[in-house]
């Protein structure tokens, strides 16, 4: 059976709590004002009569047009579960529901309307806490969290160069689509409550402020209000979450995603339902994104994270047709090449050494398929690559901080980090002392900078050991590779003796994801507890901490196998006779095709590999869990069918959706990628290709993700992608470096360049010119010759051909660097940073915020006339509008909430 009950309360409650004594309990001290219950309305604002008749200080300028919800709070409890629970389970249920009783009560003295839904379904029920903000709340915490609003509309300044490119050639632009619903684009500044009328819409309360700014003024309330001792870190919804108190806090969606009719009006469609026809559905995946209602529903960090994803996709296209290209190009020489052609055509010619102490003398010839699979990455066209993809790297970057700057301006974001981002309230509440922000003038929590620096560096050894236990793990795997190739050499199979380098490679690199995968879950969490004791006071500063380390981490974690085989795999093997070991093992050696085949071999194991599980995980994981929390939370009677919508609420509606788990994965998953792509280009060509399949799913998958899968997110705002810039030109830069290595030490480019020019140019004996004979000590033990690959004399010493190749690798890597990392430079002094018309906007913008908040005595007159009923609110926020204290969410004043204190 099952039941609904509602307890609603919306009472005004005290804003300047008194400060306790560092040992007392700081909870808000309230005056209960007794208010008539409405059955009949959830989460709407009180009526001025409920606030004890303080209709003009309250601010109220009409009553909402139907109520809302601006957030919403979850906690279950099992009743037959509750009788069999032990004493020390029953403390703990107590505690926790003291908890939720103290701040839902605190949540009631910042002024919050609390409605409280119960449903009951057999032994289990579910508690649902509707939360609201009156006007004056709002409008009192719009000016306390800097909260940037509209002066005055622009016409829309979206702006698309291929699009205008298209149009200018008259080619239909079969990418772009009318999406209906445009949010307009404003010049906006900081709420001031006394500037209220110069805000387009103020004279309307129930659209003035969006239901983004909505959410992220609740929200700010929530993480920031105390349900216990400050000092021990008893305070916010995050903390509360994190207990088990609640099971969910969220801002609810506009309603379901999908019409009720096929033939619904584009203008009767919510924003849910416009994101989901025009950006969600797999068959819009080659239009352009609507990032503008992306910003406009979920926020600016979430519009910026898919900006940034359609941008390095749409980037990705040129590369990948170059690539494919030169793929191509090496699939028509395999078959003209003059040395693979004499390698296959060798027979019994070149007798090969032992791969191993017991195993067997093998046949070159036998190695034909792989050496013709590595001409298909390994010739001319490849050096032209690698430089085509050092400079789409950089200019890649450097047209990314233009749209970056153009995105940041149009929502209104730009100076975001430097003055609206406030202390984060887990710093605020351990923070030693105050300090004065020279930036805003106020006074805020302070946390010395030399005492954060070594905690900095107490966590820099942390990481440091987790890369150790990395390097570790891959030289087990080496160690696996170099074991499992003596076994399976030692087979009496001839086909699986000449492969057996390659199956020891391939399986080295499936053990080595899954080394990966494990690893990374781990250091996870070891990242996230090392970044909270560094203290970092904004959550911009706390997220770029934490990327920064997970980021080494996993750079090391995902690229250590790759490195090892591109730069050191078979460097240190020695000669017939003299092996080098490492832990009584033969160091591995590369195999007939060289070891830019099995680069190459790696990286499409790792990188595509992981993209399909990834893929996997992000299609199939959420199906599964969704259809758990909804059999979970329907009743038996129903759980054979869906719920119809017509019966179910909207906050139970979302609640069976999954959690929005943030974009830290989703970013890290496209700058590893980016690593690939840039990195070990030159490996393989068609890594871009690979990249550019998986994203174009990756976009749709995460919109659908967002749209249809997961609850709604609290809205952040985001200046920029944040570290994320850094580490992407961070690995630009490496990009040149390992490219040049790669071309000079891995590739064969080089060695038969230089015996073009010193041998015979049609490069006839080739393969004789790379294979040193055994030393005459090592055929007599064996009574038979044979060779192997390296520039040697017959005594083991290096050759003089030795050293002229490594003068000339040497000289190519520099002059490799050197040229591309002038062209990048040319390239970033060419293309500023912020275009030109944005810099004259943001003039712009500021010479009109200045105008409508400048003191001027004459509209102040006017204005004082109309906005009377804010007087007593003004002096009030003049005198009271200070840093609220440490843990605590900012007090109302009391004209706001029509209570005085009860000090």
């Amino acid at each position: 059976m099952t039941s609904e009950a509602s307890s609603r309360s919306c009472r005004a409650r005290i804003g300047m709590p008194r400060r306790l004594a560092r040992e007392e309990d700081s909870t808000i001290l309230i005056d209960m004002v007794p208010i008539a219950k409405n059955e009949d309305s959830y989460g709407s604002t009180a009526s001025t009569s409920q606030l004890n008749g303080h209709q003009e200080a309250a601010g109220r300028m009409g009553s909402p047009s139907k109520p809302r919800v601006d957030f919403v709070l979850v906690w279950e409890e099992d009743l037959k579960l509750g009788e069999q629970q032990d004493s020390t389970i029953r403390d703990k249920t107590d505690t926790h529901a003291a908890w939720r009783e103290t701040f839902l009560e605190n949540l009631r003295a910042a002024g919050l309307c609390v409605d409280q839904r119960t449903m009951q379904d057999g032994p289990g029920t579910v508690h649902y806490i509707l939360l609201s903000a009156p006007w004056a709340v709002l409008c009192y915490y719009a000016e306390d969290l800097r909260l940037k609003l509209p002066l005055q509309e622009l016409p829309n300044q979206a702006s698309n160069w291929s699009a205008g490119l298209l149009a200018w050639l008259g080619i239909p632009n079969i990418l772009q689509e009318d999406v209906p619903g445009v949010p307009p684009e404003y010049y906006s500044c900081q709420f001031k409550l006394s500037k209220l009328s110069r805000f387009l819409g103020s004279d309307n309360q129930d659209t003035f402020f969006t239901s983004t700014k909505r959410h992220q003024i609740l929200f700010a309330i929530l993480a920031k209000t105390p349900y216990g001792h400050e000092k021990k870190g008893l305070f916010g919804i995050d903390q509360l979450l994190a207990e088990g108190v609640f099971t969910a806090a969220f801002p609810l969606h506009d309603g379901p995603f999908r019409t009720p009719l096929e033939g619904t009006q584009a203008s009767g469609l919510t924003q849910r339902q416009i994101l989901f026809q025009y950006w969600a559905r797999w068959h819009k995946w080659y239009k352009c994104q609507p990032l503008d209602h992306v910003r406009s529903y979920f926020g600016e960090k979430v519009a910026l994270y898919f900006a940034w994803l359609g941008f390095y996709t749409g980037w990705l296209l040129p590369a990948a047709a170059v690539g494919t290209l030169v793929f191509l190009v090496g699939c028509f020489m395999v078959f003209s090449d003059v040395p693979t052609q004499e390698l296959c055509s060798s027979a019994d010619n070149f007798e090969m050494c032992p791969l191993c102490l017991d195993c067997p003398f093998w046949l070159l010839s036998s190695s034909c398929s792989l050496v013709q699979a590595s001409r298909l990455f390994d010739h001319g066209g490849t050096v032209f690559f690698s430089m085509f993809m050092a400079l789409w790297a950089v200019l890649l970057l450097e047209h990314w901080k233009r749209m970056s700057a153009t995105l940041a301006y149009r929502w209104g974001c730009s100076d975001y980090e430097d003055i609206e981002e406030r202390p984060r309230p887990q710093f605020a509440a351990s923070a030693p002392m105050t300090a004065l922000n020279p930036i805003t003038g106020e006074d805020e929590p302070y946390f010395p900078e030399r005492s954060r620096l070594r905690r900095v560096l107490a966590g820099s050894v942390v990481v440091v050991m987790m890369v150790a236990v990395v390097i570790m793990c891959l030289v087990s795997i080496i160690l696996y590779r170099a074991i499992m190739a003596i076994l399976m050499s030692r087979l009496n199979n001839t086909v699986l003796a000449a492969w057996a380098s390659r199956i020891a490679s391939f399986t080295g690199s499936v053990v080595n994801l899954v080394f990966i995968l494990i690893l990374s879950k781990i250091y996870m969490a070891l990242a996230h507890i090392l970044t909270r004791w560094e203290m970092h006071r904004t959550q911009t500063k706390f997220e770029d901490a934490f990327t920064l380390k997970v980021f080494i981490f996993q750079f090391v974690n995902f690229y250590s196998s790759p490195i090892y085989i591109a730069f050191f795999k078979g460097r240190f093997v020695g000669y017939p006779g003299n092996y080098h070991t490492l832990f009584g093992v033969r160091n591995e050696e590369c195999a007939a095709g060289g070891c830019l085949i099995e680069l190459a071999q790696e990286l499409l194991v790792i990188m595509v590999g992981k993209q399909i599980i990834n893929n996997v995980q992000e299609i199939l994981v959420p199906k599964l869990q969704s259809w758990w929390q909804k059999f979970r939370l329907r009743s038996k009677k129903r759980k054979a069918r869906p719920r119809e919508a017509a019966g179910q609420e909207p906050w139970e509606a979302d609640y069976e959706l999954l959690p929005c788990e943030g974009l830290f994965q989703e970013y890290l998953e496209m700058v590893l990628q980016f690593g690939f792509v840039t990195i070990f280009v030159a490996a393989c060509p068609l890594a871009p290709l690979f990249a550019l399949l998986n994203n174009w799913v990756e976009i749709r998958l995460d919109a659908r993700k967002f749209v249809c899968q997961h609850r709604r997110p609290v809205a952040e705002r985001a200046q920029d992608i944040g570290i994320w810039s850094h580490i992407l030109a961070g690995i630009a830069h490496l990009a040149v470096v390992s490219n040049a290595f790669l071309l000079a030490f891995t590739s064969d480019f080089l060695p038969r360049a230089y015996y073009r020019g010193t041998r015979a140019g049609d490069l006839h004996g080739f393969v004789n010119f790379t294979l040193a004979s055994a030393p005459p000590a090592f055929a007599a033990a064996h009574n038979r010759t044979c060779r192997y690959q390296a520039f040697r004399e017959d005594d083991g010493q290096y050759s003089p051909t030795y050293w002229n190749l490594l003068a000339i690798r040497l000289a190519f890597v520099i002059v490799f660097e050197h040229v591309v990392f002038s062209i990048s430079r040319v390239l970033d002094l060419l293309i500023p940073d912020i275009p030109e018309s944005v810099e004259v906007k943001v003039k712009r913008e500021y010479y009109l915020a200045k105008q409508a908040l400048a003191e001027n005595e004459a509209l102040s007159g006017t204005n004082g006339a109309k906005d009377t009923r804010f007087l007593g609110l003004e002096k009030s926020l003049g005198s009271q509008l200070t840093t609220p204290g440490v843990g605590q969410a900012s007090p109302v004043p009391s004209e706001v909430t029509g209570v005085t204190s009860s000090r």
